[in-house]
């Protein structure tokens, strides 16, 4: 039997001698890779803290002591280790795990995460929370060198340097490497720093050199000038310490007794302290420590070779997005692109190698990036932001304030919007409708196809004012694309079929889920127009009128929230023009977050498949 089959808490690592648990690591990974490898999931990033999780379970008392995972795509190994071993096969499959920490799967994951840089900010929310109660008990951070990036985990340390409470944060540093003397040194500088007896005696210095007549003063100024510079020399994280922090490390994060030396020593060292830990993302598996990009976020692969499966269907909207922004830039040298940490997953690769001085990634900084984007708009720049829905909600703020204020020519380009899938609720992107097109002066675009898409993307370039196009993540609906792509006349839809007792208007992909439910209807006798709107504002308010008269029927189809969306700009252009006695009903997601799971089988539980459609018209038609 493995010795991974005998763990079902924390508690059982704790009677394992070094040979054990170096040996348990080994078939953690080889667990990781197996499921992963089926499942999708983020492989990379957890075969990297492997020893590094082992050892916070053996120093830490969860769910006690408090372990927040920043973003939480690392958290495969935690919850391996706190009784979900068994039940990982249905990591992010509808009804089972999550990829991601979840309060409601068990008490050892404390604070749900999914988008990055808020771990220090909730660990030092619980971190006073205790000292307001007297409560005794650990509260440990853990978070990546990317995640560091992110501005809010910078206020954060702030704040905590300045309250100076007890809390721990660890930086997962997977980009640096260790040399030998640096790491050797800097372990030694920690060690010594961390003693008790090292403070005790500076303290004891401090005060014999205060008590000496004239001089002493002046050599304690001249000890602590030295020491300053000293360390700005040999220490590397100095930066942590004038933020108020004890510094600790940089260690090894696959030695298991180095890493459990500094963490029993971050606990016993008073106020803010933070343990900077490197580590090797993919570690253990050849082809993800090769390609730990690819193997970062990966859907199913052949675990003995690393060759990713091929996903079947058309080309993806992000890469015929992608292509079309290098034809547009081959043809306009204003436009510049610009992305937070996401240049493959939004399709700017090739954007990227072909232009690149024309190409910002500012980190995990979506707030910056369309700020960044305002100031280049301001010299004729016409740039092109592309961000996931999900984090865009991050910046709001700077599109109103720094870019639509001033209309200036923005694009922003929201991949992964709606139904994202597995990744789950923190990654649904199904709230950018509401929040953009209350804005005024936005033009806000959902294609039905791949062919739309280029040609909204042309439009949007021509926008004297800010644009966005939201997009579904993987494959197209399959059309031909054609070149060039035309723009398309600014708030104008188009009526795809003809109907006279009901009409649907839907926007984005969800456009042939109505053709598609006008069949079914037809097969029963009914007639059904469907209306593809392209554009959710400025609306076509005079065609959508005109049908709704017409039939006396209209039903409305998103993948998005009802409350404030697609549907309810319908509503507010009917009650605006005066269209009384039309029977209307909006189909898309009610007031939840939507779980995770495949997206086809998410939308078949939301009734937005062609047959939940159907079923929803002809209730709309025969209700009294």
């Amino acid at each position: 039997m493995r010795i991974l089959d005998k763990i079902n808490s924390p508690e059982d690592l704790r009677s394992l001698n070094l040979k054990q648990l170096e040996v348990l690591a080994q078939e953690i990974r080889e667990e990781l890779v197996s499921i992963v490898s089926r499942t999708g999931g983020h492989l990379a990033p957890n075969l990297g803290v492997v020893e590094l999780t082992l050892a916070l379970h053996m120093v830490f008392h969860s769910p006690r002591d408090k372990i927040i995972w920043d973003v939480g795509h690392q958290c495969y190994v935690h919850k391996m280790l706190t009784g979900r071993r068994e039940r990982l096969s249905t990591l992010r499959q509808f009804g089972g795990l999550s990829g991601f920490p979840k309060r409601e799967e068990s008490p050892h994951d404390v604070f749900n995460t999914g988008h990055s840089s808020t771990s220090v900010s909730a660990a030092l929310g619980m971190a006073l929370a205790r000292d307001l109660r007297g409560e005794d008990f650990e509260v440990v951070a853990v978070i990546g060198d990317g995640a560091l990036t992110g501005g809010m985990a910078f206020e954060a340390l702030n704040h905590a340097g300045h309250l100076r409470t007890h809390l721990i944060v660890v930086l997962n540093d997977n980009e640096m490497s260790i040399s030998g003397p640096i790491g050797g040194l800097a372990s030694y500088l920690s060690r010594m720093r961390t003693d008790p007896r090292y403070f005790r005696s500076k303290e004891e210095l401090e005060l014999i050199l205060k008590r000496l007549p004239r001089l002493g003063p002046h050599f304690l100024k001249l000890i602590e000038r030295l020491k300053d510079s000293l360390k700005y020399l040999v220490i590397p994280g100095m930066l942590f310490e004038e933020l108020g922090f004890t510094y600790l490390g940089p260690i090894d994060g696959h030695n298991l007794l180095q890493l459990k030396e500094i963490l029993r020593q971050a606990r016993r060292t008073p106020g803010p302290v933070l343990v900077h830990v490197v580590t090797r993302k993919g570690k253990g598996y050849p082809p993800a420590e090769n390609q730990p990009e690819v193997f970062h976020g990966v859907g199913p692969f052949d675990p003995h070779t690393g060759k990713i499966l091929p996903s079947p269907g058309p080309v993806t909207f992000t890469s015929v997005f992608g292509a079309e922004l290098v034809r547009q830039a081959e043809q306009d040298e204003r436009i510049v692109a610009i992305t937070a940490a996401m240049p493959d997953g939004t399709g700017l690769t090739s954007f990227a190698r072909r232009f690149p001085n024309r190409f910002f990634d500012v980190g995990i900084a979506e707030q910056h990036a369309v700020t960044l984007a305002a100031g280049l708009a301001t010299m004729g720049f016409r740039p092109v932001v592309a961000i996931y829905s999900t984090f865009l909600q991050r910046a709001i703020d700077q599109v109103i304030h720094d870019v639509a204020l001033m209309r200036l020519p923005v694009t922003f380009i929201l991949d992964r919007s709606g139904l994202v899938g597995e990744d789950g609720e923190t990654h649904q992107g199904i709230f950018d409708i509401a929040l953009l097109r209350c804005i005024p002066g936005m033009v806000l675009m959902a294609p039905k196809d791949e062919q739309e898409l280029k040609c909204m993307l042309v439009t949007a370039l021509q926008v004297e004012g800010p644009a966005a196009i939201r997009y579904p993540r993987g494959p197209g609906v399959g059309v031909p694309l054609e070149d060039p792509a035309q723009p398309l006349p600014i708030g104008k839809g188009e009526i795809l079929r003809e109907g006279r007792q009901a009409v649907i208007v839907a926007i984005g992909p969800l456009v042939y889920a109505a053709l598609n439910a006008a069949e079914i209807l037809a097969a029963r006798g009914l007639d059904i127009g469907v209306i593809n709107a392209r554009f959710i504002k400025p609306l076509d308010k005079d065609m959508i009128v005109e049908w709704a008269k017409k039939t006396g029927h209209l039903v409305t189809l998103e993948e998005h929230v009802v409350a404030g969306g697609f549907g309810s700009a319908v509503l507010e252009a009917l009650a605006e023009s005066g269209c009384t006695g039309v029977k209307v009903r909006n189909l898309g997601i009610r007031d939840i977050f939507v779980e995770h799971g495949k997206p086809d089988i998410l939308r078949e539980k939301l009734g937005l498949t062609a047959a939940g459609v159907a079923q929803a018209v002809e209730s709309l038609l025969h209700a009294l």
